[in-house]
């Protein structure tokens, strides 16, 4: 039986990213007709068609678009394996893409990214900010190697390690009558105008989730208030639109500093969220994932 080589299978994920033959072309670094015939080669081999040739660009077939699936993952897998050669015995040398959810990658880097050139010499981290969902993509697509998020979260598909546990404490107005208290129920903020970050940050959730509370509704049903950072959430505490959770390891880093908020430690079981370090299940890159986690661990 005659196989798809990876190069046929690298023009076919090239060809879908970019829905163009002539710019699939040149991010593989060849011609045109080379490209096609790849392609046209593939074709054969799988006898189908996998793409539709029209005016308005290239369309993958219903057989292309199942070919580009799992020629991603065997492309990744591939990379892994030449990444695990180059590394054998030398574990976070050269190229390594990490992810860090915006919640930590402003608090936590700066201790560590010292160490980690101190210890790793050869190491190059490549760091890519996001939100946790867009992270988890990209380390199941082999788009990166590992990501910095935080749990709880599906973490299905994936192995990690874990790093530190963040407790979230409750920030307040300085005049606010939290201050008078040295910790807080979170049953007594329900009546309060309560300010998180907006969907799709997963401290949201955790701070939710470790207080019992629901998200903050207000007219028609939607949000009153939402911050896009954590510096601009502290920015609005401060102004007195609400009350809001902050991780402590932000507070530590100096977030809260020269501001006018009372931070309180919250009455509730595990008001925390678990900071790790991610990567693809199966990765040749889990022991250098494990390895990062330690790393963190003692600079955090």
């Amino acid at each position: 039986m005659i196989l798809p080589t990876l190069r046929q299978l690298q023009y076919l994920k090239l060809l879908s990213e970019h829905g163009s033959f002539s710019r699939a072309a040149d991010s593989a670094f060849v011609t045109q007709p080379t490209l096609s015939a790849g392609i046209q080669e593939l074709e054969k081999i799988l006898g189908a068609p996998v793409v539709d040739r029209a005016r308005s660009g290239v369309i993958l077939t219903a057989a292309g678009q199942e070919a580009v699936r799992r020629a991603e993952d065997i492309l990744t897998r591939t990379e892994d394996l030449v990444q695990a050669a180059r590394g054998a015995g030398q574990p976070l040398a050269g190229r390594f893409r990490l992810g860090v959810i915006p919640t930590v990658a402003p608090y936590l880097l700066p201790r560590a990214l010292p160490v980690l050139r101190d210890r790793f010499p050869k190491l190059k981290l490549f760091l890519r900010e996001d939100l946790t969902q867009r992270l988890i993509a990209a380390l199941k697509s082999g788009a990166l190697d590992a990501a910095l998020i935080a749990l709880p979260y599906d973490m299905s598909g994936l192995d990690w390690a874990h790093v530190e546990d963040d407790e979230l404490l409750a920030a307040a107005p300085a005049n606010h009558p939290m201050a008078a208290s040295t910790r807080v129920d979170p049953d007594s903020l329900r009546g309060e105008d309560l300010i998180l970050l907006e969907d799709g940050h997963c401290l949201r959730d955790h701070a939710l989730a470790a207080c019992g509370l629901e998200p903050p509704k207000g007219v028609g049903e939607e949000e009153s208030f939402a911050a896009t950072s954590l510096p601009t959430l502290v920015q609005m505490i401060g102004s007195g639109l609400g009350v809001s959770f902050l991780p402590a390891m932000a507070i530590e880093a100096g977030l809260t500093d020269k501001t006018a908020i009372t931070i309180r430690p919250l009455a509730a079981e595990h008001p925390s969220r678990e900071i790790v370090v991610a990567w693809r299940a199966g990765s040749s890159r889990g022991v250098e994932g494990k390895l990062l986690a330690e790393t963190l661990r003692e600079a955090a």
